[in-house]
């Protein structure tokens, strides 16, 4: 896997961690979990930028949006503890199928 996208898929991850702690922070009223979701945001968006150096911004931006769509959704399920159903399991995978798909559409630079 090229750099660019080893770094795409690492800003998609982070793209999971700050909701989380979004919500941990109270809306910014706790000091440790604010903190870390402004840094998560902001190495999230700064790997999004090192990766469209050479990946179309349209590819880039929906595979970051997918992976963290999807995550999120994945640690609200096993981290924040909401009910899962097999509807919600399978419209995550629908999001992780297109994100497959837009890599496997992508020429490698």
């Amino acid at each position: 896997m090229p750099t660019d996208w080893i770094l795409l898929v690492l800003a998609g991850l982070l793209e999971t961690a700050w909701p989380v702690g979004l919500q941990r922070s109270q809306g910014f009223t706790r000091l440790w979990p604010s903190i870390w979701t402004l840094v998560a945001i902001a190495a999230s968006v700064g790997l999004l930028g090192l990766a469209m150096r050479t990946l179309p911004a349209g590819t880039a931006y929906a595979v970051w949006a997918g992976i963290g769509v999807a995550g999120t959704a994945l640690l609200d399920i096993v981290v924040l503890g909401q009910p899962f159903s097999w509807n919600k399991g399978a419209f995550i995978a629908l999001i992780l199928v297109g994100v497959m798909g837009l890599k496997a559409q992508t020429p490698t630079a």
